[in-house]
């Protein structure tokens, strides 16, 4: 039942790490206009060993008939007329960009280094990857938009399991947290200021070019290509940018302008209609000690506001004083299992920090504020509220119907996603390598149909 739906995310996981192709690559198999290739198949298998588990003798053969699977949901999207902008790739590679430099604190030389190319040939090598799996993940959405249970679904989905399969859950607890970004202080906003009006002045004595500045002190994935951010139409950017954006002329340069990254000066390349084509130069301010230290002391305000008042909820106070940008901002502030979709974290799996600040805790107690850095290098502030805990315990539905439930909504995808593959697969076009058509999973794929000689 999972052959499709729990594999067909691995196999377009867009592994920037992946070494290109070094092969001579020949066609294994075809799915109605789609190809697929030996290096392919190489490539999966090669990613698989790296994950560290153990890989079975025939994992060629699924990893062929997940990029089947895969392949033949391009060729639907491709006849249901499934468009996937060049914009939209763009700026999924520019963020996935954005993240891995975050992690190396903008260091370009360390990611050419890991990577083996600098940052542009790793978005062009990746860039058709990554849009076919955002057409696959269109097509599946499509096919299981209407998937839902019921309860009694999944009351008769928990009676099926037997009773010496039912799992076994760890000690879970479920956390809301309020989140306090630092606020730069307006002597290190107008160092920026003073830095980036230099950087003007300089572009319009003809001292320098504003690429070149951007290559030497934009703090974006950008600098890579001087600032360029390609043609975009209204609502790509933030409202900030994009007003200023838009007010230029060919070849002007804007004062600087603020936005929620920091502060930009823009440099309009060209217009086409209601397109436009800019360059930026991004400087974010430095957050001092004294800014931390002041995001702590008011967060901990909050924190004996909301142990000494009851008028005052924690769902109110996430909505007045936690950051919109959480996840946990439009949830009450229960934070997310990123890992399960869910609001149960075991306690093992908690980060350390997080681990320290609620295991002496009581339920509905509140810790006291304490730092933590996101992905992309910000030093931020959350405390955390323990909203349950339980025990370690064998499922049962009482204490786990949510996870219950959401096992039942995946095994019905599953079926979906089963049913849909098996239908198509009986329509469409298809031929297999015979090199590969031995495999025994991949027999419901070649039926009457012509296998390719070697």
């Amino acid at each position: 039942m999972i052959r499709y739906w729990l594999t067909l995310c691995l196999v377009f996981v867009v592994g920037l790490a992946t070494a290109q192709r070094a092969m001579i690559d020949r066609v294994v198999a075809t799915v109605g206009g789609e190809i697929v290739l030996l290096s392919e198949v190489e490539e999966q298998n090669a990613l698989m060993k790296t994950q560290g588990g153990p890989v079975p003798e025939d994992a060629k053969c699924f990893i062929l008939e997940q990029l089947l699977a895969n392949k033949l949901m391009i060729n639907q999207a491709k006849l249901d007329s499934i468009i996937i902008g060049d914009e939209e790739v763009e700026a999924q590679l520019n963020a996935r960009i954005e993240q891995i430099l975050g992690y190396m604190n903008g260091d370009e030389k360390q990611f050419e280094a890991y990577y083996g190319q600098p940052v542009n040939e790793v978005k062009e090598q990746f860039r058709q990857d990554l849009k076919e799996k955002l057409m696959v993940d269109r097509m599946r959405s499509q096919i299981m938009a209407d998937v839902a249970v019921t309860p009694s679904e999944v009351k008769e989905f928990f009676g099926e399991i037997p009773i010496d399969s039912l799992p076994y859950f760890n000690s879970e607890v479920e956390l809301g947290e309020i989140v306090g970004v630092p606020v730069v202080n307006n002597e290190e906003k107008q160092k920026v200021i003073d830095q980036l009006n230099e950087l003007r002045q300089m572009v319009l004595d003809s001292i320098e070019t504003f690429e070149d500045l951007a290559s030497r002190y934009g703090q974006d994935g950008t600098r890579q290509v001087g600032g360029d951010l390609g043609w975009s139409v209204r609502g790509k950017f933030v409202q900030e940018f994009e007003a200023a954006a838009y007010k230029l002329k060919v070849g002007e340069i804007s004062e600087p302008v603020e936005t929620p990254f920091g502060y930009h000066l823009i440099q309009m390349i060209g217009r086409r209609g209601n397109s436009i084509r800019v360059r930026h130069i991004l400087i974010r301010p430095e957050i001092t000690d004294a800014d931390l230290d002041k995001t702590k002391k008011f967060l901990d305000s909050v924190r004996q506001v909301l142990m000494t008042d009851t008028t005052l909820t924690f769902s109110y106070a996430v909505k007045r004083f936690s950051d919109e940008e959480q996840e946990s901002f439009n949830n009450d502030g229960r934070m997310v299992n990123a890992a399960t979709g869910n609001t149960f974290f075991e306690v093992g799996d908690l980060d350390p920090d997080i681990f320290f600040a609620q295991d002496t805790l009581e339920i509905d107690e509140i810790s006291a504020p304490f730092e933590f850095r996101t992905r992309d290098g910000k030093t931020l502030f959350r405390m955390v509220k323990l909203q349950s805990r339980t025990r370690p315990h064998t499922a049962n539905l009482q204490q786990d119907y949510s996870k219950v439930r959401q096992a039942a909504i995946d095994s019905k995808r599953n079926e979906y996603i089963n049913s849909w593959v098996d239908g198509r697969v009986a329509e469409t076009f298809i031929q297999i390598n015979a090199a590969q058509a031995s495999c025994p999973n991949l027999q419901n794929w070649i039926q009457d149909r012509t296998v390719i000689k070697p």
